[in-house]
């Protein structure tokens, strides 16, 4: 599904590097999870393979589906099927969710939306997401709480279909059942698309218990150093990452 290989990245227009050496393979149908302290590059992952300006590639490859996606842009990655929910979703200003989503599906598709099939699956998504039906009437996350701005990005993961979701701490700024509900979501998206891979960041392991990772990665100072199963996650809650050093470089959004 996801292949990086040897992937060294800098911020753009610095000589600050950020990931080094970083290599990862994700196949059809897993879950991934990359834990690490703050500032070693978790975020900045994410956003590479979303083609984020703010950073520049300067070795290595990143391939999704055996496509190379050097050169596309993050429009024509999402086309391909690769969904990013954010840290902290933007607002958008006199553009509504549905007219968003709408607009978003014809341009995955290529196809015309169906009004009525997307009314229904909108309204059953939102039912299951215990959302205002209201909501997809505002603009896009104006006026939404932290929690529903995050359910937001799973009612547009469902609706568009992706075929990799990469999960930026989707669990930051939740409460308790407000992450219950995201993660039941998801999971019942993942058993409806078996297919579907994720990547999945985050510094705790309590998501790990909603979202079952088929590996846990440990990433310090741009790479992955250890790589197990759920009780690596464990591990590092109760001991603490290898070699602890939060002395490194620091990355936007982390």
């Amino acid at each position: 599904m996801l292949e990086i290989k040897n992937l060294m990245v800098k911020a753009k227009g610095t000589n600050k590097t950020i990931l080094k050496d970083f290599s990862l393979s994700i196949g059809k149908g897993e879950i991934h999870a990359i834990m690490g302290p703050n500032g070693v590059g978790k975020s900045t992952l994410s956003k590479v393979i979303m083609a984020h300006p703010n950073y520049e590639v300067i070795e290595g490859s990143i391939t999704f589906l055996q496509q190379d996606l050097k050169d596309l842009s993050t429009d024509e990655r999402a086309r391909l099927g690769i969904y990013y929910v954010m840290q902290d979703p933007s607002t958008i200003e006199g553009v509504t969710n549905s007219e968003c989503l709408r607009t978003a599906l014809r341009e995955r598709t290529g196809e015309p939306v169906n009004l009525y099939q997307f009314i229904q699956e909108m309204n059953t998504n939102l039912k299951a997401l215990k959302m205002d039906k209201n909501m997809i009437h505002r603009s896009i996350n104006q006026g939404f709480s932290g929690g529903e701005k995050k359910k937001n990005e799973v009612l547009q993961l469902k609706m568009l279909k992706p075929k990799l979701i990469l999960l930026d701490e989707l669990d930051s700024g939740l409460d308790v059942d407000s992450l219950k509900i995201v993660c039941q979501n998801i999971k019942e998206y993942l058993q409806e698309n078996k297919d579907t891979s994720v990547l999945l960041i985050t510094h705790y392991s309590r998501i790990l218990d909603l979202i079952k990772p088929d590996y846990v990665h440990e990433m310090l100072h741009g790479t992955i150093v250890k790589t197990g199963d759920i009780r690596l996650a464990k591990e590092i809650e109760k001991n603490g990452y290898s070699g602890e050093n939060e002395g490194s470089e620091k990355d936007d959004g982390e």
